[in-house]
């Protein structure tokens, strides 16, 4: 399951490559091009544009940082799928698509002066421009963070399950 997580985070990454690579060849710095309009409202465009910051343009300018950053994560999700440190299903495809996102966006810092390449942006709810490897990384953090509730709310349930047969098994020897 590891290595099968690791192939598609490297499909992802090409995925996310082929999209830049797209955007950069064929459009022009700033210019828009609308996917989905009703009338005057605007829900989905290609709007090329460059982030040098990370998630919600925070840590602007900070290159090295966010290189030394990324590239420790990255490091330490390799680690786990390789050396299987994490078997579950859900955790597992949850790593293997923040390490996509996080390498997607990690070549773009190293290779293009810090600058990442974004180009979706979903105006229906005034969201900040995004790229393939920024729905990869998101979309891995919100399945870890469900797995983890849904596994603290059995937890809790079995807890709660132990202390009521205890507590049962209790009454029996009075």
């Amino acid at each position: 399951m590891q290595y099968i997580w690791l192939l598609i985070a490297a499909l992802l990454v090409g995925v996310d490559r082929i999209t830049k690579n797209l955007v950069v060849a064929n459009m022009k710095l700033k210019d828009t091009i609308h996917i989905i309009k009703f009338g005057d409202t605007e829900v989905l465009n290609v709007y090329y544009c460059l982030n040098d910051g990370a998630a919600f343009s925070k840590l602007k300018g900070q290159r090295w940082l966010l290189i030394v950053f990324t590239s420790l994560v990255i490091l330490f999700l390799l680690y786990v799928l390789i050396f299987k440190k994490v078997k579950r299903p859900v955790y597992v495809a949850a790593v293997g698509l923040i390490l996509s996102g996080g390498a997607g966006n990690l070549i773009d810092r190293i290779f293009n002066d810090g600058l990442v390449v974004d180009f979706i942006d979903f105006r229906l709810i005034n969201f900040p421009i995004f790229n393939v490897a920024d729905i990869c990384a998101v979309c891995g953090a919100i399945l870890f963070m469900i797995a983890v509730i849904c596994d603290e709310i059995k937890n809790r349930k079995k807890k709660k399950a132990e202390i009521s047969a205890e507590e049962s098994n209790g009454d029996d020897k009075v």
